[in-house]
């Protein structure tokens, strides 16, 4: 029978931690607890463990999270990259057709890509969000092999209950108490590099929750996210949803998520007053607003970035020089918008003006012809 440590009862969780690296980098297999079920493991690199846990059923790929995913495909999706940004950690599984994979895929044992493929000819990849997870995976320089949660009829939510499963083909069980969810993880199978993609397997996830991840997020950046970034969102939510021909609750259903923020934000102030009255005039109510300061997260998930000014452009890509095709000024001509906040009414209509200008042109250019509302 395989040995189980508690993880909560363990005087120093670290030595759990390094006793299930030493039981895989050995070739034996383990048993590890996930924010789903728990889940068979072996080592990518070792051929034998690989098949070990294809014994018990469908495998997946875990890997450390998006750019480690990049090293297995020609060209990773849009819609996957999206998918992996916002839920990675999480209990999403990517899964590609083989003919999409190169890279270090190339350079598993040839018996680990076979353990791995399924009978669709598709790999599964994914990052748990179990802290365990992260610590093995950074102390342990390899891809690893687990059993997928679809494998099993009802999933083993305990230590327990996987004892009995994997008798003595596992070394080790780390228990870590009942999994937070006991429920499959979602499968997400894509076709093709363009990215087209369905649900293989239903499971955490919801199909509902799978189209706002995949959202294209569009966020306008100012510097208190008080005055011209509320602005800016509001006026292109009108401007997206009208060229769409749906109502601005729709938006998220045909694709996008609209959002605001600042360099400089405090959390939860109000826009400012002049803001407010100048777009009641047309019937758009920003009284409800609460600035947010800019966060890596939000960086990460926008797929497009535009900015008031040139240096807060400066300003972001000074920290993420990797966002440079991302990040825009909202003005077509590269001006600046300038800030109204102090200078008047008069300021401020100018620059509403000015915006409304520079996001109704946006929003031509992603629906460069007006679609009827469905």
């Amino acid at each position: 029978m395989p040995e189980i440590l508690d993880l909560r009862r363990a005087d120093d969780p670290r030595d759990v931690i390094h006793r299930a690296c030493e039981e895989l980098s050995q070739g034996r297999l383990v048993v590890l607890p996930t924010e789903t079920f728990y889940t068979v493991v072996g080592s990518a690199l070792q051929p034998e463990a690989a098949k070990g846990v294809r014994t018990f059923g469908e495998t997946t790929l875990v890997v450390k999270g998006l750019d480690e995913t990049r090293d297995y495909l020609s060209t990773l999706p849009a819609s996957a990259r999206k998918l992996a940004s916002r839920c990675w950690p999480g209990p999403l599984v990517l899964s590609f057709g083989t003919d999409l994979l190169t890279g270090l895929w190339n350079r598993l044992p040839t018996p680990t890509q076979s353990a791995l493929t399924t009978g669709d000819n598709g790999v599964g990849v994914r990052t748990p969000a179990h802290a365990v997870w992260h610590e093995i995976q950074r102390l342990l320089p390899t891809p690893l092999v687990a059993l997928a949660d679809t494998a099993t009829a009802t999933g083993w939510r305990t230590a327990t209950e996987a004892v009995g499963a994997v008798n003595d083909l596992a070394a080790l069980i780390i228990d870590d108490g009942p999994s937070r969810y006991g429920e499959t993880t979602t499968d997400v199978r894509f076709h093709d590099n363009v990215g087209n993609w369905s649900v293989r397997s239903p499971g955490v996830v919801s199909d509902r929750n799978l189209q706002r991840l995949a959202s294209e997020i569009v966020l306008f950046v100012c510097t208190g996210n008080t005055c011209r970034s509320p602005m800016a969102e509001v006026l292109f939510r009108r401007a997206l949803s009208t060229r769409l021909g749906c109502t601005e609750d729709d938006l998220v259903d045909r694709g996008y998520i609209v959002l605001s923020a600042g360099l400089s934000a405090a959390v939860g102030a109000p826009a400012s007053r002049e803001g407010v009255e100048l777009l009641a005039e047309e019937q758009i109510d920003l009284r409800g607003h609460e600035s947010q300061p800019l966060t890596e997260r939000l960086l990460n998930q926008a797929d497009q970035i535009y900015t008031m000014t040139r240096s807060h452009r400066q300003a972001i890509l000074a920290e993420r020089p990797d966002l440079t095709e991302r990040v825009q000024l909202l003005s077509p001509e590269k001006s600046d918008v300038s800030d109204p906040i102090g200078a008047g009414r008069d300021a401020y209509q100018s620059c509403k003006q000015e915006i409304q200008r520079y996001v109704e042109a946006l929003a031509n250019r992603i629906v460069p012809e007006s679609k009827p509302k469905p």
